[in-house]
């Protein structure tokens, strides 16, 4: 729980995700100015790609906030923040789809959304206490709390990594669309390549500083033990 070699490898990891963070807000702000050709708002490129997909039954909502949008698999809803809902940018229309890009996948039962899905329940019970076992285990030097804490925080590591190709697929589904379907011409997607590919490392920031962790705290246990 105090410093460890690993500590080397999670402080710049650590760098990277804060960077993330403001990369991706730099590049949404950046090209929220560029407005796409077609005209088209968040909501309308939503709406058309849900329709297209069959997903007609799937409502588009506003919802306050910046950077909100998400997917509500338990509802069947997209929820989009209002600049994406109402602006007609290449940033709102990139974030949309690639919010569509879930409602599709969960159509089609994508084995890794389903994987998620299934798994939250207890990733969010074991997140949670995760912490509290590791601090109680390491200042009582309880090798039992240790390895049990040690066994829910690899829940919400495996979590974050199954995560991971569940975002790109979402992108690449929302980038392949949104050309065929000329919401956007060939020389915005660059911008939309931009918009996406900023947003997904945050996620893959997010993964490695939990997987270092992990490797901290399964070689600081192994440690103990012997």
């Amino acid at each position: 729980m105090f410093f460890h070699p690993m500590d080397i490898l999670i402080i710049p990891a650590f760098l990277l995700s804060v960077w993330a963070q403001f990369r991706v807000r730099g590049t949404f702000n950046r090209w929220s100015e560029v407005q796409t050709v077609s005209g088209i708002t968040g909501y309308q490129a939503a709406r058309m790609m849900l329709d297209r997909n069959g997903l007609h039954d799937v409502p588009v909502e506003p919802v306050p906030g910046t950077l909100s949008d998400h997917y509500d698999p338990i509802h069947r809803v997209v929820r989009l923040s209002e600049h994406v809902y109402y602006e007609n940018s290449i940033s709102a229309v990139s974030v949309a789809c690639h919010e569509v890009g879930h409602a599709i996948q969960h159509k089609v039962h994508y084995p890794m959304l389903t994987l998620r899905h299934r798994i939250f329940p207890v990733v969010n019970f074991a997140s949670g206490v995760a912490p509290f076992l590791l601090i109680a285990g390491f200042l009582f030097q309880v090798s039992g709390l240790i390895g049990i804490g040690i066994l829910f925080f690899s829940c919400a590591v495996a979590f974050q990594l199954v995560t991971l190709p569940v975002e790109f697929n979402a992108s690449n589904r929302a980038r392949d669309i949104m050309v065929a379907e000329g919401f956007i011409t060939n020389d915005e997607e660059r911008g939309v390549a931009k918009v996406l590919n900023a947003a997904a490392l945050t996620y893959v920031a997010a993964a490695l500083i939990s997987l270092l962790e992990l490797v901290k705290y399964i070689l600081i246990f192994t440690q103990n033990r012997e």
